[in-house]
């Protein structure tokens, strides 16, 4: 008997989820920021949090996106 895959492993499936979870945390932090969230989104894409959240081996994409934006607002300290 095959066994059925999982449609949720598939690289395209997982590309939307990450795709999601980063529009979601650019909202977060534009309204934590007080920013547009395409401003807020352009920030998040140029930060090595990001970078973390896009490596496995960081164990990042593991957390939920608010602890994402508090990874994020300890990166960027106080000078935002």
């Amino acid at each position: 008997m095959r066994e059925i895959e999982d449609p949720v492993k598939s690289p395209v499936i997982q590309e939307i989820i990450m795709s999601n979870r980063i529009g979601a945390i650019s909202v977060e932090l534009a309204k934590r920021l007080n920013i547009a969230p395409e401003k807020a989104l352009q920030l998040f894409y140029e930060s090595q949090t990001c970078a973390d959240l896009h490596d496995k081996s960081t164990g990042l994409y593991l957390y939920g996106d608010l602890y994402v934006c508090d990874e994020f607002m300890r990166e960027k300290g106080d000078g935002m």
